[in-house]
């Protein structure tokens, strides 16, 4: 099977490709900088010919509302034409829990039409919602610092490492189409405030937080169910722990 993953030089691209190629499949890894360009349009035709299956991990550069509506919306209509003058058969996309909860943020704004091109497009796919990454929790303590203290929303999160994500993506892409969304997050529920402590902790970072249900991430204000699947995720296999001591300061 000839599949193609766009974002595929990225942090789940990269061992989702990685992940295929070991199954024995004709993968292609494509990003701006291998020549696939899906803004532009540049290498899209030739890479999707004769394909069978897209995965699409492509992220926007910028967070900034206009910027990032602008991203999903062009990438994606480029894409989905593309892919239907190939003759595509699934169209696989990576999306987050909790995008249609969290509208008041413009990047969840952009996702949710990103998924609603998608499902219009009249070509099989099924949307992955993920929760966080493990490898985001730098970010995320970084994006509320002030001074010494990281205020962050006490709500709940299920973060999932990326190699639990890696692996989910490779599973569907050999799967059939849902025509649908199913939903994967990793072991262990906890609140976003205390788990970045333990992250800071564990990585020797005097940082404080305070836990503050006003903090915003990405720009909307979490509830307790805002981020975490109730909707029978698959669940990742790696815990905090193990994901701290063999993947954190890699």
């Amino acid at each position: 099977m000839k599949i193609v993953v766009i974002g595929g030089t990225g942090l789940i691209g990269s061992k989702t490709v990685d992940r295929l190629r070991k199954q024995g499949h004709e993968v292609i890894a494509a990003s701006p900088n291998t020549g696939v360009n899906t803004i532009t349009g540049e290498g899209l035709a030739e890479a999707l010919a004769g394909t069978d299956v897209v995965i699409d991990l492509a992220n926007s550069p910028s967070f900034e509302d206009e910027a990032v509506m602008d991203f999903f919306e062009t990438s994606g209509r480029n894409l989905l034409a593309a892919e239907k003058a190939a003759g595509v058969k699934h169209h696989i996309a990576l999306s987050v829990v909790g995008t249609e909860r969290l509208q008041e943020s413009g990047y969840f704004r952009a996702k949710l039409a990103q998924e609603r091109l998608i499902k219009g497009s009249g070509i099989p796919y099924t949307i992955v919602h993920s929760t966080q990454f493990m490898e985001f929790l730098g970010g995320i303590a970084q994006s509320g610092t002030v001074g010494d203290t990281v205020h962050l929303s006490p709500a709940y999160v299920q973060p999932i490492a990326s190699d639990d994500v890696a692996d989910a993506m490779a599973d569907v892409a050999l799967a059939r189409p849902v025509n649908g969304t199913i939903e994967i997050a990793g072991p262990e529920r906890s609140r976003l405030s205390d788990l970045v402590g333990r992250y800071l902790k564990a990585s020797g970072d005097a940082r404080k937080v305070t836990p503050d249900p006003e903090a915003r991430y990405f720009g909307a204000r979490l509830e307790d169910g805002s981020l975490v699947s109730d909707n029978n995720p698959r669940l990742g296999r790696i815990n905090f722990e193990q994901w701290f001591a063999t993947s954190a300061r890699k």
